[in-house]
């Protein structure tokens, strides 16, 4: 059979299993997609199943449109009535057909994240809450993960007063949305669920319809999804999952990799197939993949293998800091470049949170090499780095007008379009910039205006008089401590870090930016924002060109290149500080390292650095874990090694000798050193200290000094300001 001919014979398992519950794990890089779109040409082609009697689901619409595609080439034939898309949509069709049963009727509208979080916010407002201890963001959050558990809100679980307060803004979202005629994302999932659960003719109805139906990235599925498809399944027991529990990375949006071990459960007699021919990477790639995702529990193991043979070994690169990075991971890609050993399109950067791309673009522009992010903005083209860039800029400016249009309502200040608009008008008339009368309204003798005298009116003193602030501390203050007062006035870390992951991955723009401003010390923050304006007056890049590609690990899923880089493979960084108290999360850090590895297909290089440099000092990093979980035997020979593998092996550290470099160092500190350890010193900023320990790196002067009151911090003798006492 055509379907058939190109298969392996494990994938021929799969695709030709007889009628039934089936469970086909699918390691990265074996073709669950293929054998998923030859399964559904199967079913029709050669089991003579009826297109309308097969549902096949996936996660993305292009996805699902690729599938459609490759079916009717198999069969050489249209396939009217195959029921073909993403959870969501295929659950939309079905609600409107069913409307009858639901609190809506068929001509509903799908509100999106926007519009959701909106009506959060005036329920909070309309029930006299704090907006700032119960953030709308953050609400929304627990609303969205009760209905992916198919809570109702009368059925939402409360254990502490908050949980109580949610329950409510639950309660009155839900009223809002109804009155509306309309439904939020997660209610697609909940109402059909219920509906499937409490109307038994209309889940015979579909249970008899669909005689064979099909689940792509079964591990990403939540409560909803699974118990909707059980509903499905009830009549014929036909369901065909696929999916890697191994590459589970999407908890934070109600992911439950539990449910392939649930199948298993309900179904105790399901075919279980695994698929272990890797058709993407190397074998030393893939022994590395499996040698981290071991030692997670709760899982069925894998054996991958490929017939492309062993390839190169893994590199393993440390730097001196997360700069020394980012022009280690530049040099690499231009050598192998300028060898003619890959092009350009062949390397992807991978990193754990946006924040850690700034450095790497930074040293992208300085090679002037060309490159596209993936699954994000730029770093200077994210909001919220946006926002606090144009409040500097209107602090060093307050003519600028662009820059106080985005900010004077952000975050909220109940400032309206209307009093804006009024504020403008009013400073035309007096001939002056809506800043300058800004900080006119803030002077202890403000202007007679009528149009002023109102609430709002008095709004807008109080922004002018933050801005009066934040100006005169532009006259004697380095640009981080005056981001600092915009940060702490504004409170925008309430604003911005609204309990999700992506509130989180802004939160760490934020300090991200911080760590830049505190590079700035000594020039001032008009030379630090001419810097920030020449690297984000890049222009866009065309998708198109074949440039290396800087992306997270988490947008990495579902794609492959022949070349992957990844940095900041540091304790508290891969695995995030985020999950060392939560063993699941934990175990998700690893998939997620995990599923970044078995991205590449030819070449691994992994990087670290020792320090990272935070507000004025050096914060000491330690290598990942995870390095310990590498055998020796997959690195190539001039790979970073921990010190006690060093001196289990014998081998040489960046290509010398260790023991040499420690004799070096201590010949250095010797000979040359300022600071000694057992000295007292003062400090500008945080007064009188101890030395510690005094190094030299790359001809600076590197000391741990103990501050009272204040803790251990790491210095630049030369950029620090320190004179010895005594």
């Amino acid at each position: 059979m055509d379907i058939l001919k190109s298969l392996n014979p494990q994938q021929v398992r799969a695709v030709t299993a007889k009628p039934g519950p089936t469970l086909v794990l699918a390691g990265p890089g074996s073709g669950k997609t293929r054998v998923l779109t030859h399964r559904a040409a199967y079913l029709i082609g050669e089991l003579k199943a009826r297109p309308f009697q097969v549902m096949a689901v996936t996660f993305t619409n292009k996805a699902a449109t690729e599938m459609g595609n490759r079916i009717t080439d198999l069969l050489g034939q249209r396939t009217q009535g195959l029921t073909l898309g993403t959870f969501h949509a295929t659950c939309a069709r079905i609600l409107r057909m069913e409307a009858e049963h639901l609190p809506v009727n068929a001509n509903y509208v799908i509100f999106d994240a926007d519009d959701q979080v909106k009506i959060v916010k005036q329920v909070i407002r309309d029930l006299n809450l704090d907006e700032k201890r119960f953030r709308p963001q953050s609400v929304h959050a627990a609303i969205s993960a009760a209905k992916n558990e198919l809570y109702l809100p009368e059925d939402f679980p409360i254990q502490t007063y908050r949980d109580e307060v949610v329950a409510r803004v639950y309660q009155d979202y839900q009223k809002t949305l109804l009155l509306s005629n309309a439904l939020d994302f997660d209610d697609l999932l909940l109402w059909m669920a219920i509906l499937l659960s409490d109307r038994k003719a209309v889940r015979d109805k579909y249970a008899r319809r669909y005689q064979y139906i099909l689940v792509d990235e079964f591990q990403d599925t939540n409560m909803a999804q699974y118990t909707l498809l059980k509903q499905l399944a009830s009549y014929h027991q036909n369901l065909f999952v696929v999916g890697d529990s191994d590459q589970s990375i999407y908890r934070w949006r109600g992911a439950d990799y539990r449910n392939v071990l649930r199948f298993e459960e309900d179904f105790p007699g399901a075919e279980v197939i695994l698929l272990e021919q890797n058709y993407r990477s190397t074998q030393n790639i893939l022994d590395t993949a499996m040698a981290i995702i071991d030692r997670n529990t709760n899982r069925k193991p894998k054996k991958l293998f490929t017939e492309r043979g062993a390839g190169e070994k893994i590199s393993i690169r440390e730097a001196y800091d997360e700069r020394e990075q980012a022009a280690l991971v530049v040099e690499t890609i231009i050598q192998q470049i300028s060898e003619r050993k890959a092009s350009p399109g062949d390397f992807a950067v991978m990193y754990r949170t946006n924040s850690q791309s700034r450095l790497v673009e930074e040293a992208f522009l300085s090679a002037n090499l060309s490159y596209k992010l993936v699954g994000a903005q730029r770093f200077y083209g994210r909001r919220e780095v946006k926002d606090l860039i144009a409040y500097l800029r209107l602090v060093a400016n307050p003519e600028d007008g662009f820059s106080l249009a985005r900010v004077i309502n952000t975050p909220s200040r109940y400032i309206g379009t209307k009093t804006f608009a009024e504020l403008i008008t009013v400073a035309g008339q007096q001939q002056i910039s809506p800043g300058e009368l800004l900080l006119h309204l803030a002077g202890e003798e403000p202007p007679e205006l009528d149009s002023f005298s109102t609430p709002a009116g008095k709004r807008l003193a109080a922004f002018g008089r933050l801005l009066e602030k934040w100006r005169n501390a532009y006259q004697t203050l380095p640009p981080v401590e005056i981001l600092d007062q915009i940060l702490a006035d504004t409170d925008y870390r309430t604003y911005i870090e609204d309990g999700t992951e992506d509130g989180y991955e802004r939160w760490d723009n934020v300090v991200e930016l911080r760590r830049l401003a505190s590079e700035y010390q000594t020039v001032g923050l008009l030379a630090f924002l001419e810097d920030v304006a020449l690297v984000s007056d890049q222009d866009t890049l065309d998708p198109s060109l074949e440039v290396p590609t800087l992306l997270t690990l988490h947008a990495a899923k579902g794609l492959e290149f022949k070349q992957v880089l990844i940095i900041g493979v540091n304790e508290g960084i891969l695995p995030h500080q985020r999950s060392f108290d939560d063993p699941e999360a934990m175990e998700e850090e690893r998939r997620l390292f995990y599923v970044g590895i078995t991205r590449a297909k030819d070449n691994l290089h992994l990087f670290h650095s020792l320090n990272r440099y935070t507000f004025g000092y050096f914060e000491p990093l330690e290598a990942s874990r995870y390095y310990r979980d590498i055998p020796l035997d997959l690195r190539a020979e001039d790979s970073f090694q921990p010190v006690h593998q060093l001196v289990d092996s014998g081998r040489l550290r960046i290509g010398r000798p260790w023991k040499e470099l420690q004799r070096e160092s201590a010949s250095k500190i010797a000979r040359e050193n300022t600071f000694h350890p057992g000295e007292k010193v003062i400090h500008p900023k945080w007064g009188e200290g101890l030395v510690l320990n005094s190094s030299l790196q790359d001809d600076d002067e590197i000391l741990d000094i103990f501050f009272e009151g204040v803790g251990k911090k790491k210095l630049i003798a030369s950029l620090s300001n320190l004179k010895k006492i005594g």
